[in-house]
């Protein structure tokens, strides 16, 4: 019996160093793979022998602080991309592309047509100037429609993801639920499912709860349920058109909003926070200075009837392009949607069939709004009008508090604010992103530290653990060579 036991003892020692050898070898395997935790073997003896459990290292702690990194990341490197493209698109207010240097230049090509209104180069000259200036509001309200429509579309991708990584995260749940139940090796299985919240937590800010049996529950970081027993559906109805005052619409998960003005549980990390507070924020409110500016423009520069009683002003020079069947432009009600409407109304324009004259003598409207009290082409030294209009444009100007800088200021103040506003919040975002890059890193570090392989660690147990086998085989030797002495002796 005595050798017997023996026996029995160096083949169970024999098949945990197997094991634990096994269980190094998938470490040294998965060193490489960020998302790869650790293996332990536990030998547990008993029973005339011994068994290998085997478990994987983990910290829960900084783990959930990884998950909480690398939303908050995504969040702000999506709003950051989006500011980027806008503050390109607007320049530096030194810049001659920006919206600020197009206003400065024409009130220059407008004081220098005061100063000579009979000069017909310098007319061309302002008149140019007004193009160039409605021009970059156009194109930069047109860049502000394609951000906010890629931030819907990224939006509407992110969705599509967030599914599919649910229906991922079910499988690898019921994984591991069954072999928690069985009593097998499940930690293959906590990883892909802690794998899978990982690209998970980059969409959405998420929150997990650890439940009886293996199970897990996945929220939202404002409390909406992702994952509770079966996935939740998430669902958005992309916008194919952007224009000038549509909104977007909200991310719902099992019917709740959770981006939007009226979301009652707002998301505050991953991607799809950045990309709403990009659509419906940042980029609306830029698009709101944009507008005031256009507005500010159209109404300094209307023009207001001579005759008693006066007929009401109508756009002069700079245009939404609203006209009567008369031929007059109509001054808009409001700024919603002027930086994509304003153009130079085509009564100054000759290419369009319009005379240079109007810009001195006023009467783009017709001859009840002519300021030049004298016949036409008679008093060619006339620049009441000029003068007046570079006066206004000069003036200061209130501004709403919906473009983020309300307030008094001149319009080249104004602009120039905007410029300074809108590179503030690119600032802003890199150094958000710079910040928690660092502390996902430290998070990802630390959690590495913990859980993670060290192949030096796994090379010197495998060293112990074949030691350990050759002693367990050398004892299995010499008992096959003492049994062979006893059947001897008894023979």
């Amino acid at each position: 019996m005595g050798l017997s036991l023996a026996l029995n003892t160096a083949r169970s020692s024999l098949l945990a160093n197997a094991t634990q050898v096994a269980v190094s070898a998938r470490n040294s395997a998965g060193a490489t793979d960020p998302s790869y935790s650790r293996k332990v073997a536990t030998v547990i003896s008993g029973g005339g022998g011994a068994t290998v459990s085997v478990r994987r290292a983990s910290d829960d702690a900084l783990f959930d602080r990884m998950l909480d990194g690398t939303s908050s990341l995504a969040s702000r490197e999506a709003l950051l991309g989006g500011l980027a493209s806008l503050q390109q698109t607007v320049g530096d207010p030194e810049d001659a592309a920006s919206p600020a240097a197009k206003v400065a230049a024409f009130a220059t090509a407008l004081q220098s047509a005061a100063n000579a209104p009979d000069n017909d180069d310098l007319a061309r000259s302002l008149l140019d100037k007004a193009s160039d200036l409605a021009g970059s509001l156009n194109r930069a309200a047109g860049a502000v429609q394609t951000v906010r429509r890629d931030a819907d579309t990224a939006i509407r991708d992110s969705v599509g993801r967030i599914n599919d990584l649910l229906a991922q995260f079910d499988l690898a749940n019921r994984s591991v639920m069954k072999g928690t139940v069985s009593g097998a090796d499940v930690s293959d299985d906590l990883d892909n499912r802690d794998r899978i919240l990982a690209k998970l937590s980059e969409e959405v800010g998420i929150t997990t709860v650890a439940r009886a049996g293996g199970d897990l529950a996945v929220y939202t970081d404002s409390g909406v349920p992702l994952f509770d027993r079966a996935a939740r559906t998430v669902s958005f109805a992309a916008t194919a058109v952007y224009n000038p005052g549509t909104v977007g619409a909200a991310v719902m998960i099992d019917g709740v909003a959770v981006t939007g003005a009226g979301s009652p549980m707002p998301l505050q990390g991953g991607r799809i926070a950045g990309l709403a507070e990009l659509r419906d924020e940042a980029a609306t409110t830029y698009e709101a200075q944009l507008d005031a500016m256009a507005g500010t423009l159209i109404r300094a520069f209307a023009e207001t009837g001579t005759a008693t009683p006066p007929d009401p002003a109508r756009a002069g020079l700079f245009t939404s392009g609203a006209f009567t069947p008369g031929g007059a432009a109509l001054l808009p009600a409001g700024d919603s949607g002027l930086a994509t409407a304003i153009r130079i109304h085509r009564a100054a324009d000759p290419a369009a069939g319009g005379s240079l004259a109007t810009l001195r003598d006023g009467g783009m409207n017709g001859a009840g709004y002519r300021s030049n009290p004298a016949a036409a082409g008679t008093n060619a030294a006339y620049s009441g009008r000029l003068d007046a209009l570079a006066a206004a444009l000069k003036g200061t100007g209130t501004y709403a508090a919906a473009t983020g800088i309300g307030g008094s200021a001149t319009l080249q103040d104004f602009a120039t604010t905007s410029a300074g506003w809108i590179e503030a919040r690119r600032k802003t975002a890199t150094g958000e992103v710079d910040y928690q890059t660092t502390l996902l890193n430290q998070a990802s570090g630390a959690l590495s530290a913990a859980t993670g392989v060290s192949t030096d660690d796994e090379i010197a147990r495998t060293v112990q653990l074949q030691q350990s086998y050759s002693a367990s085989a050398k004892l299995i030797s010499v008992i096959d060579d003492l049994m062979k002495i006893l059947l001897n002796a008894v023979n």
